[in-house]
């Protein structure tokens, strides 16, 4: 039950004409400063928003699901958008198909690299060199790499906490070592596998902004972690090797933070995302199916929950600053750097200011946007099941019919 409590300067004042204010419905301690828009409980912060109603924050989350799924229409613009995405790759994956007959090496140089003995590029003759630069340009020789595990994907990632404010609990102490180290040893066992959280406790939303924040935040939410599950793996986990250029990866992926683009729904999100994702650039990395296997990327670190994802968002922040600081060595032209730095300073931003709003959100709100996630993962992948029938049937159509069958 909520309180009206009367304050006045002076006791004796009368009631009408003293200041008015309503206790928090849940703590009874302190002053509601906010009003929820489900339930119309009044409440003075972020905890108590969270814990006074389980079904309403849950139900809210759920009417957004609704709103969204009830927007995908069966002939929308981006079903048809994606449908022509799925048929021009399945087109220029045919194409390339019928020129992958020929073997890179000889069989004799095989022989020779199966026998342990190293091979040079003078070994080589002009048509296997052009072979083995078209293999190493379309990804192929890329396919013989380890591939490396998500940390999302490590046991270790469902128990990340993070404390109230947003900070790291638990930090790393690098503590230099003079015995000799063993050169057997593995060189990722001193390293945390999960990214680290805010290195200072993260702001409030009202501190950063007067407006209220943008309701498409969670579609741009899917659109940056698209992006950043992309990157990670395109590189096997080590963009450190390349800072810069995974940046230029990132903001060509993304079109939220590389085009200031605002997607109204996760469908249109996805749709941009996968559609650079089967362009020529990146083709190499697998195509649809890759770009399958990042939507299952978002929806693993969805259901790790908002902890999981404010650490991601850090990632990702760190990623970028290391690459605006590789950008001064890089030989660009004033123009060109001047540009890059623009577009890297306003994708850190962003970044922030959306850690900031991930770190704000009910845990409640990222099981229902990765359900969102799951309806739309089905229907691209009936799509391309639709769209790969298309194309067997094209197939079949284009086979000489036996004119005069014998008996």
């Amino acid at each position: 039950m909520e309180r009206d409590v009367v304050v006045s300067e002076h006791a004796a004042a009368s009631s009408s004409s003293a200041e008015t204010r309503v206790i928090c419905r849940v703590c009874q301690k302190q002053f509601a400063q906010y009003t929820c828009p489900r339930c119309n409980a009044r409440y003075c912060s972020l905890p108590c928003y969270k814990g006074h109603s389980v079904q309403c924050t849950e139900s809210f989350m759920r009417q957004n699901v609704m709103d969204e799924l009830k927007q995908m229409q069966p002939e929308d613009e981006s079903k048809k958008k994606m449908l022509d995405i799925l048929k021009r790759f399945h087109l220029e994956e045919e194409m390339e198909s019928e020129g992958k007959d020929e073997p890179i090496l000889s069989e004799e140089l095989i022989q020779k690299v199966m026998s342990g003995d190293e091979i040079e590029l003078e070994d080589l003759s002009d048509d296997e060199i052009k072979r083995f630069r078209q293999a190493l340009a379309s990804g192929e020789l890329s396919k013989m790499i380890e591939p490396w595990t998500p940390w999302w994907k490590k046991p270790s990632a469902r128990s990340i906490s993070l404390s109230p404010d947003g900070s790291q609990l638990i930090r790393h102490v690098i503590v230099e070592d003079t015995s000799v180290s063993d050169p057997m040893a593995d060189p990722e066992s001193s390293i945390s596998e999960i990214p680290e959280g805010p290195e200072s406790p993260l702001p409030s939303l009202k501190q950063l902004t007067r407006a209220e924040p943008s309701p498409l935040l969670t579609v741009h939410l899917v659109d940056i972690l698209y992006s950043y599950c992309f990157t990670l793996r395109l590189y096997n986990g080590d963009w450190c090797s390349d800072p810069f250029g995974a940046c230029t990866v990132a903001l060509s992926v993304s079109k939220v933070m590389g085009e200031d683009a605002k997607p109204e729904t996760v469908s249109e999100a996805l749709t941009a995302c996968i559609e650079e994702t089967c362009s020529p650039a990146y083709r190499h990395t697998g195509g649809f199916r890759f770009a399958i296997g990042l939507v299952d990327d978002i929806i693993s670190l969805l259901s790790l929950g908002g902890n999981a994802l404010v650490c991601a968002l850090c990632d990702f922040r760190r990623l970028i600053h290391t690459g605006e600081r590789m950008l001064k060595a890089e030989r660009v032209g004033k123009t060109e750097r001047a540009r890059s730095t623009q577009k890297l300073r306003g994708a850190d931003r962003k970044l922030y200011f959306m850690t900031c709003w991930v770190h704000e959100q009910p845990n409640e709100a990222w099981p229902s946007l990765a359900r969102l996630v799951e309806v739309q993962k089905a229907s691209l992948e009936e799509m391309d099941s639709g769209s790969q029938l298309h194309k067997a049937g094209r197939k079949n159509d284009s086979q000489p019919k036996v004119l005069i069958e014998e008996i």
